[in-house]
């Protein structure tokens, strides 16, 4: 028999809630409501960012410092739209 798997971790299960609802905020559109907040979407990205970084601090596998640049630049294109 196969050992029962961890749980994950609270920061992982914050990225993955995080991740939900950038996914629901985007699909918004598809599903006929309203454009989601700028901002919104812009913010929850950030915070997803500060979870992966937290993360990377404790797990070095994690460490992506091209998908860290990547979002970073994605956040500031969205906040420089609101201008």
């Amino acid at each position: 028999m196969s050992a029962p798997r961890p749980r994950p971790s609270p920061l992982q299960a914050l990225n993955l809630l995080l991740l939900a609802a950038l996914a629901v905020l985007l699909l918004m559109p598809l599903l006929g409501f309203g454009l989601p907040s700028l901002a919104l979407v812009a913010s929850l990205l950030a915070a997803r960012l500060v979870i992966q970084v937290l993360r990377a601090r404790n797990e070095p596998q994690l460490r992506r410092p091209g998908a860290w640049i990547l979002d970073g630049a994605l956040i500031l294109l969205l906040l420089s739209q609101r201008a």
